[in-house]
């Protein structure tokens, strides 16, 4: 009964193998998303609690009240107890965020470690609540991911398929962050998974809309934003949407400059000294500007509501700025999209201001601008125009804005990409590591698919010494192909119609007991690496690149050649792009 459940499960696994089995991806992203959606409830209850036991009045946001001094000391005392306790566990395990993420699936196959998710739920917890300038999508979505991951390795799926848990965890914490489950589907499509594919669409969709059920729930189905009913006044006013989107995309270019910056010039020092300047830089703006610290959807919504004057509104923008590029770039376990969204409001909302007092005729309302603002910094720095797209259509429920929206989210992003020529920012950032992604169609397309779909399981495993009577019963099988085990775990391949030729050419009637060696026959043998049964087939080409090689052993335990399941050869791994 046992063994039959294992082979049960065992099938099970090879099916996720292929691009071809939507309902139970569906399956496990359903239930991807509710163990997601569960971590991130958790993770945004722990730091509003605290927040509110902690801040004056039981505001989570509150900061503004408290003293100048009190500020600082807050932020710089958080950021080195962070820098403290993330200085001592190991430089690999206290990689988070986004570009963990970003590395794992360019480099790893998207398999996530849990000790860097423990490590980023309670360092993104610690650096919101002492009010640094970061926000909880970044570590929300680490979370996520690494819920998906986990649940990947844990049931031992092939990495394709992890690989989509992975966006599926990503969507159910942006779905239940901000109450867009729309949003977060693309988000993990354009952002997280670089690519659109059905079979990665289904799992995700489901994934983002359990997460976001169990947050409403929880949170309520009120929208984050107290975004009021707006409009354009006129055609005229896209003259001024288009000043919004070149502005901002100037901002966009000038934070990933920053970042950059940051990242690269102090990387070398202890985390905990980074930490350290990164929270005396944001204690010292917040003494001027309180505004910036935390998560700032107060912030949001005060400019909404045009109850932030255009001085302090600039001051948000270049002081938030600021900040937000010395705490990412020095290292807090924090996220950018959420003080991405605060810099893109104030400055919309300051340019709406701005052009309301020179002509009053031109501008309805300058809270339109201030929306506009937060999708098209969103989408410049992040280089994802359909999402931020998306998160203002899901944030707003206003189909008017979708015109201005796409004309500022464009034309920041151009400004920033080409004008300025600066990448994403995770790009950047995953770039600052020594690394690079390989996002091409060839890439993207191995990734799909894995091994066991592909593998030819028509072989015969054999030692090296074998008799002529062994021999002729092994190829009554009918092989393709013989494996010839050795002692160095390296097997031999040979093809079996070589094998079948050497015995039709010698005369071996009255020698059946007679000894043969396999490697000794006159055959073409190759050696063949040992790759894992769950791997893709873009692992695959790495593996026979990497070794000079151009056949493969596929195995359930690679460390084990009895475990072995099929071959498969460069020219299959080709041949299967070639025909997509």
């Amino acid at each position: 009964m046992k063994s039959r459940l294992l082979s049960f499960l065992e099938k099970k696994r090879l099916w996720l193998a292929t691009i071809d089995t939507l309902p139970q991806l569906a399956l496990i992203g359903l239930v991807c998303g509710i163990l997601s959606g569960i971590v991130i409830i958790a993770f945004r209850l722990l730091i509003e609690s605290t927040q509110a036991g902690l801040l004056p009045m039981g505001d989570p946001e509150n900061y503004e009240a408290l003293s100048p001094l009190m500020r600082l000391l807050v932020a710089i005392i958080g950021a080195l107890l962070v820098g403290l306790i993330f200085d001592v566990i190991a430089k690999q395990t206290r990689q988070v965020g986004i570009v963990h993420i970003l590395e794992r699936l360019a480099y790893h196959q998207g398999r996530l470690p849990l000790a860097n998710a423990v490590w980023q739920f309670v360092g993104g917890a610690l650096a919101i609540i002492s009010g640094h300038s970061v926000g909880r999508e970044g570590p929300g979505i680490h979370l996520g991911a690494t819920t998906g991951s986990l649940m990947g390795q844990s049931l031992r799926l092939p990495d394709n398929s992890t690989r989509i848990l992975v966006s599926c965890g990503a969507a159910a914490s942006i779905a239940a962050s901000f109450n867009t489950p729309l949003a977060g589907v693309i988000f993990a499509m354009e952002v997280i998974a670089q690519e659109y594919t059905l079979a990665g669409f289904t799992p995700v969709i489901l994934s983002a809309v359990s997460a976001t059920t169990l947050s409403r729930l929880v949170f309520g189905n009120a929208p984050v934003f107290a975004i009021p009913q707006l409009a354009m006044g006129s055609l005229w006013e896209l003259s001024t949407v288009l000043l919004a989107g070149l502005i901002i995309g100037c901002l966009a270019a000038l934070f990933i400059r920053l970042l950059q910056g940051f990242t690269h010039i102090w990387q070398q020092h202890r985390f905990w000294k980074r930490a350290l300047l990164a929270g005396t830089i944001t204690g010292l703006a917040a003494m001027a500007t309180p505004q910036i610290m935390g998560i700032g959807y107060d912030t949001i919504n005060a400019t909404l509501a045009g109850h932030t004057g255009l001085a302090l509104l600039i001051m948000l923008v270049f002081f938030k700025l600021f900040a937000t590029a010395a705490c990412i770039g020095l290292g807090l376990p924090g996220g950018l999209i959420g003080p991405s969204l605060v810099i893109g409001a104030s400055a919309g909302g300051a340019l709406g201001l701005a052009i309301q007092l020179l002509f009053p005729e031109l501008v309805t309302d300058p809270a339109f601008y201030a929306v506009i603002g937060m999708a098209a910094m969103m989408g410049a720095t992040l280089q994802a125009p359909l999402a931020a797209l998306i998160a203002i259509i899901e944030l707003t429920s206003d189909p008017h804005l979708i015109l201005p929206g796409m004309l500022a989210v464009i034309t920041a992003g151009l400004t920033c990409s080409e004008i300025f020529r600066q990448p994403s920012v995770f790009t950047m950032l995953i770039k600052e590591r020594g690394l690079d992604f390989r996002n091409d169609p060839v890439a993207q397309s191995l990734r799909r698919q894995g091994v066991a779909r592909i593998m030819d399981r028509s072989f015969i495993t054999t030692g090296a010494e074998t008799t002529i009577q062994d021999t002729r019963t092994m190829l009554e099988k009918n092989p393709l192909w013989v494996v010839i085990q050795k002692d160095d775990l390296q097997p031999d391949v040979m093809p079996a119609s070589n094998l079948a030729q050497y015995l039709a050419e010698t005369d071996l009637i009255d020698a059946a007991d007679d000894a043969v060696n396999l490697l000794e026959i006159p055959a073409q043998r190759s050696q063949a690496a040992l790759i894992d049964l769950r791997a893709t087939l873009q692992e695959a080409l790495d593996t026979l690149n990497r070794e000079s090689l151009d056949f493969a052993c596929i195995a359930s335990n690679p460390k084990q050649l009895s475990t072995i399941q099929g071959i498969i050869t460069r020219q299959d791994i080709e041949s299967h792009y070639i025909y997509q």
